[in-house]
């Protein structure tokens, strides 16, 4: 009798929306256990989550001028700092290169005009300060790479540091001129930092780790100096370079000499900038207190509080003598008092700056009650009873998110923290930091036997050594092990919690910049009570990185990322790969009532169930996720929630209906 009344009860239980797509999502309505193929199949809501953050920033005669991160197409927009309102915008349209530019990282301002470098396509664009007239002036490169830094010399030549070819380009506005001053050091990728002056071009290397100088006429290149990690800034006063590297700011004369280090205790160095008397202002990240440097100071000084607690700092610009203007990388301006320490912070949006869609970074679905959207530090939250939706900041991007209890959990970028966000309150709080160079966290669950939650990650730069974390969410205590599968970073991570072992994916490429040691990505098996490695394999000799892995009814699900689209199934116990395929791409796997399913890029966004084979379910959710194609099944019911383009969608994956081709959001 009971089991017939729960099972009468649970078929009560809400789950359907049955509103169409232009409204809010409202509360759910009920759903038979399996949806019928005639029910609707797809269902959008609008942009997943919007965004005001920026990337390129520059200031001009009582104005600043900002570049969007994310939307396409980017914006670049005006903001009087008098009124402190944005009072003018402009897109930057489409380049002849194959794809369309996401953002600006590289602003300089010369001759009247806003220059901005693009990414993915690595272009250059003019915006007329008079006009207001945008123009694409120039290509780099094609699409997948980035103009990482623009500066312009006195004379108003521009020096562009470009990815993945680690060049420095020379534009010269009269003419359109361009010199290619060539690959800086072998093997580079990244030149993220340039600075300018008369005579010399210098230029910071992100792999190499060096501070570099370039003579303007001949060309040649000249070390200065080299760094413990990528050179990340530069910034110029009289006959000194300064350069970030990390935590370390590198003092050195413009002809090589007279090498002085002084390196913050916690954190890295985040935009530092010289004025006019020799002082260097900079902020510390990720916790974004703001220091000042004099040359020969050994130590750096605290001047004030973060005025934007956790956010990256795009440049600081001293307005007057006891006024600091800051860019804060989420969408925001900040004016700090120098002589009291007390900041001001105006968010772009609230100022007047368009909200833009932008690409999702994670998604957790807490059933009958709210869909969490990760964005660039912020998170979009959307009640399912009342179709309400808000948003609040975040110090970072979320990765991945979990729950426990009342609680979410989130896995954030750059910083490499564990931070916790109340269901309640929307209270955000750190929990932790991964430490140890592991600021790029890929995966995060939970593990109730233990009450522990278990991180992947992979560090920054040139490093091969990624790191399991095991943080106690009460405490805050974190136990590391790096390296754990030997020169590889962890992509991913699955748990099985009844026999206390979690499951390692790993990637050989690491963090990028540094040769592998190894040709073949490998999966573990991490013992959790007696905190060591079981045993370890390579499934695919060649195959380098894992995107996921899932285990489910004895069999260890993979999608790789390298090679794209390859997917296994690994019999634990022979540690054999019995089942292999092909799909469009790489993605994210997820178990849902008894089977496994992939949701991955290209091929239009596809969405699979893995078992024998792989068999298609759904085409035409897009490319556009920013970490990886996530699915976010209802319980009990064949309903997920995804993206389609930048759209917030539920889709029916019902493996018993017809594969679903899925139009485009918005027709």
């Amino acid at each position: 009798m009971l089991r017939r009344l729960l099972a009468a009860v649970a078929g009560l239980l809400p789950a359907l929306l049955t509103v169409p797509a232009a409204t809010a999502v409202p509360a759910a309505a009920a759903t038979p256990t399996r949806a019928a193929c005639t029910d609707p199949a797809v269902q959008t809501y609008g942009p997943a989550t919007v965004t005001g953050a920026i990337v390129g920033a520059a200031v001009h005669d009582g104005r600043a001028y900002v570049v969007t991160r994310g939307p396409k197409p980017p914006v670049i927009a005006e903001v009087d700092l008098g009124t402190r309102k944005v009072i003018r915008t402009a897109t930057l349209p489409d380049g002849p290169a194959e794809g369309a530019p996401e953002g600006g990282w590289a602003t300089a301002v010369t001759g009247g005009k806003v220059y901005v470098g693009t990414y993915p396509v690595p272009d250059l664009y003019s915006f007329d300060i008079a006009t207001g007239e945008v123009k694409h002036l120039r290509s780099f490169g094609r699409n997948g790479g980035f103009v990482w830094s623009l500066a312009a010399a006195p004379d108003g030549t521009l020096y562009a540091g470009t990815y993945p070819g680690g060049r420095v380009f020379e534009y010269v506005p009269a003419t359109g001129a361009v010199r290619d001053f060539g690959v800086l050091a072998q093997g580079e990728r990244y030149v993220r930092a340039v600075a300018a002056d008369a005579t010399y071009v210098y230029a910071g290397l992100l792999d190499k780790a060096k501070l570099v100088r370039i003579e303007r006429a001949t060309g040649k290149v000249t070390e200065l100096a080299s760094a413990p990690t990528g050179v990340g800034a530069i910034t110029l006063h009289g006959d000194r370079v300064l350069a970030a590297a990390g935590g370390e700011l590198i003092d050195v004369r413009k002809d090589g000499s007279d090498l002085r280090r002084t390196t913050l205790e916690e954190g890295s160095i985040d935009a530092p900038a010289a004025m006019e008397d020799g002082t260097v202002y900079l902020t510390s990240r990720p916790d974004g207190t703001v220091y000042r440097y004099r040359t020969g100071d050994t130590a750096f000084t605290k001047v004030a509080d973060a005025p934007a607690p956790g956010d990256e700092s795009r440049r600081i610009h001293q307005l007057d003598a006891d006024t600091l203007l800051g860019f804060a990388g989420s969408g925001g301006l900040w004016w700090l008092d120098l002589r009291s320490g007390t900041s001001q912070f105006v968010d772009l949006l609230e100022a007047g700056l368009p909200p833009g869609t932008e690409r999702v970074q994670s998604m957790l679905l807490v059933p009958n009650r709210a869909l969490y959207v990760g964005g660039h530090f912020v998170m979009e939250v959307r009640d399912l009873r009342t179709g309400d939706k808000r948003r609040f900041r975040v110090p970072g991007e979320p990765k991945d998110l979990v729950r426990r209890g009342e609680k979410i959990y989130a896995a954030v970028y750059p910083s490499g923290q564990v931070i916790s966000i109340d269901l309640h309150t929307d209270e955000v709080r750190g929990v932790a930091f991964l430490g140890h160079g592991q600021q790029r966290p890929w995966d995060i669950e939970y593990d109730p036997v233990t009450d522990k939650l278990l991180v992947a990650s992979a560090p920054l730069g040139a490093n091969l050594k990624g790191a399991l974390t095991v943080v106690d969410p009460d405490t805050g205590a974190v136990d590391s092990y790096v390296d754990v599968i030997p020169d590889q970073s962890l992509m991913s991570l699955s748990l099985d919690s009844g026999r206390g072992v979690v499951y390692l994916g790993g990637d050989v490429l690491g963090g990028g910049g540094t040769p592998p040691t190894r040709t073949s990505a490998s999966v573990a098996a991490f013992d959790l009570r007696a905190r060591k490695v079981l045993w370890s394999v390579d499934p695919v000799p060649g195959h380098r990185t894992f995107q996921d892995i899932k285990v489910h009814n004895g069999l260890l699900y993979g999608v790789y990322k390298r090679e794209s689209g390859s997917w296994i199934a690994l019999d634990l116990a022979t540690r054999k790969v019995v089942r292999q395929g092909t799909i469009a791409g790489y993605g994210e796997l997820t178990v849902h009532r008894g089977r496994v399913f992939a949701s991955v890029f290209r091929g239009g966004g596809n969405a699979y169930q893995l078992g024998t084979e792989a068999k298609l379910l759904a085409t035409g959710l897009g490319d556009e996720w920013y970490t990886n194609p996530q699915l976010h099944f209802e319980p009990g019911s064949w309903y997920a929630w995804a993206l389609v383009g930048r759209e917030l969608a539920r889709i029916r994956l019902d493996p018993s209906c017809p594969p679903l081709t899925i139009p485009p959001a918005g027709s």
